[in-house]
């Protein structure tokens, strides 16, 4: 079924909410590809994924700037899901498509948990003071 944006996930920023909202669209493609063995297209769908999380990350790391947010540890865990994401790829990308049922779930269920564990450790720290600014609250 993929990944579904509940309230839950929501940080308290727009932007940021946003960039997850598409993330798990993009995570949802790309386990479909995985699933329908598309060795084709998911080298592009992988590109765009980390495209945008460079993208979300300097996001993130500007409105917790803006907002006085300690951002180290974030930046480190930043560091860390790319590294994860990039090896990640890299094993799917070189099976062009060969691989079995299981492996197929293991790789959807790991994006899965690899992006909701990102954003509920690690974003969900930001929530409470971002709250204290309007949901809408962008960097000048």
């Amino acid at each position: 079924m993929g990944l579904e944006w509940t309230e839950h996930l929501s940080v308290g920023n727009a932007i940021i909410d946003s960039d997850h909202k598409q993330l798990i669209t993009m995570v949802n493609g790309a386990e479909y590809m995985i699933k329908k063995r598309d060795g084709f297209a998911l080298p592009q769908a992988f590109d765009q994924i980390e495209h945008w999380l460079l993208i979300h990350f300097a996001n993130e790391e500007k409105i917790a700037q803006a907002a006085r947010i300690p951002f180290t540890k974030n930046n480190l865990e930043h560091e860390v899901l790319l590294k994860t994401f990039r090896l990640m790829r890299d094993v799917i990308v070189g099976k062009n498509g060969v691989w079995d049922e299981e492996a197929a779930e293991h790789y959807s269920e790991f994006l899965s948990d690899w992006l909701t564990g990102h954003v509920i450790k690690e974003d969900m720290l930001m929530k409470p003071v971002l709250q204290t600014y309007p949901y809408d609250f962008k960097p000048e």
